[in-house]
């Protein structure tokens, strides 16, 4: 039997199983969905209970085959979720949608008390994003579920949860405490003083290589502690290039450029602009820009689709048209996305109206994105910093126009398609490989 590491890979869409073999090639995998349910304040979220069966039940079948032999499981999710767990282990709380509104004022006294709302963001790497701060997730549990608080024995990030499901064990991980959680001490590096002020004992997170030998299903099997998955995504770059400099832009729903180059403190100015760090398995800081562009890309495409009577895929079939792309740089108009940090998803139909076709509608789009992304770039890179090369990796490294407009915005650098797919998943295997 072929020896293989599982890696279960978490997004807010898809959830996937991957079967990596020795060489980290994919030998196996398989993908499917959850319809959301709501939670007790009637807020989509995702139906943990659900996606624990499924993932139980995935690793099950690859067992009961005998067609692999499974030597380590691993786990990547995105950020911003909590599992709440009482004194007997169990879950007791809902995986809440870090989508889910929390105003920022209502913590006013609590930045106040740790220095400030601009210093504690900048000392923790985490900009005021709500309940993206899973930090705040836990004082508003606190504050508005004490009912659920006054149960609570532990509190795990989400690939931690996963993990534990197998181990039964209580860990933390550097990616997922550095996820712009409000918890971590970037200046340092160490868990902020305020967790303890709040009587909140929180896991010592460890480095992600070391994993758990659990009976699983009764078998002996290595379970990672699990990672958050855009610092997963730059583990094989990381790997693949030891000496030279490098962009990471992880697209999807989020559009992440990551610089694990960067030895410059984060600043206020970087901060106000959505940039943040994240951190390696290792500890090691990455500084990023952070930015909702894939959620914008999102919400604009059906309605363009309907709006000039075309299939709501035309953007996927859409030619290069270089000499567009030159004169929209050229324009440099602003029509979809507005200035700073875009707070609005929901697309404005009355802009459709500058554009007499979807061709150069969707190109205008992706002009202003790109445009962003860059900017985000720039606020990385370190000064005296010659950053030759940018990897994109995720659903934007397949749209050629989206490639193009980076290529002559940003003509110093190479842009370059990541050779490798499903980044998170393969970052989570490859931590697993002393287990093989």
């Amino acid at each position: 039997m072929k020896s293989v590491i599982a890696v279960i890979d978490i997004g807010k869409t898809n959830k996937k199983v991957f079967l990596f073999d020795e060489h980290f090639d994919i030998v196996f995998q398989n993908s499917t969905k959850f319809d959301e349910i709501l939670d007790e304040d009637n807020f989509p979220c995702d139906d943990i209970e659900s996606i624990e069966n499924w993932i139980k039940n995935e690793i099950k079948s690859i067992q009961d085959k005998e067609v692999y032999n499974l030597k380590a499981i691993n786990f990547s999710t995105h950020g911003a979720s909590l599992v709440y767990l009482d004194k007997q282990g169990n879950r007791i709380a809902p995986l809440y949608n870090y989508l889910k509104p929390l105003k920022i004022e209502d913590f006013k006294s609590f930045h106040e008390a740790n220095g400030g709302v601009e210093e504690f963001s900048r000392r923790t790497a985490s900009p005021a994003y709500g309940m993206l701060n899973a930090g705040l997730q836990m004082l508003w549990m606190k504050k508005d579920k004490p009912e659920i608080w006054e149960k609570v024995d532990a509190i795990l990030h989400y690939p931690q949860y996963l993990s534990y499901l197998f181990t039964k064990k209580v860990t933390s991980d550097f990616t997922s405490v550095g996820a712009h959680t409000a918890t971590w001490d970037f200046d340092n590096m160490e868990y902020h003083p305020w967790l303890k002020n709040e009587n909140i004992n929180l896991p010592e997170p460890t480095n992600g290589k070391n994993a758990i030998t659990a009976i699983v299903n009764g078998e002996k099997v290595a379970v990672g502690s699990g990672l958050h998955d855009s610092s997963s995504s730059i583990i094989p770059l990381l790997e693949e290039n030891k000496t030279q400099d490098f962009i990471l832009l992880s697209t999807g729903t989020w559009i992440i450029a990551m610089n694990p180059f960067s030895t410059e403190t984060l600043t206020q100015h970087q901060l106000s602009n959505n940039c943040l760090c994240f951190m390696t398995p290792a500890k090691q800081q990455v500084k990023s820009s952070m930015q909702f562009l894939g959620r914008i890309h999102e919400v604009y495409v059906d309605p363009l689709s309907e709006y000039y009577n075309v299939n709501k895929n035309k953007h996927l079939n859409l030619g290069l048209n270089e000499d567009l792309c030159q004169e929209l740089i050229v324009e440099n108009a602003q029509i979809f996305l507005a200035d700073g940090i875009d707070t609005e998803f929901e697309a404005n139909e009355k802009l459709f109206k500058y554009y007499g076709s979807y061709e150069t509608a969707y190109y205008q789009l992706i002009f202003e994105i790109c445009k962003k992304v860059i900017n985000g770039i720039n606020l990385i890179t370190d000064k005296n910093t010659n950053i030759k090369s940018i990897y994109i990796s995720g659903g934007f490294n397949k749209n050629r126009i989206f490639i193009k407009y980076l290529s002559l915005l940003k003509k110093n650098c190479q842009i370059k398609i990541s050779n490798c797919e499903n980044e998170s998943a393969l970052g989570a295997a490859m931590l697993m490989k002393d287990y093989l």
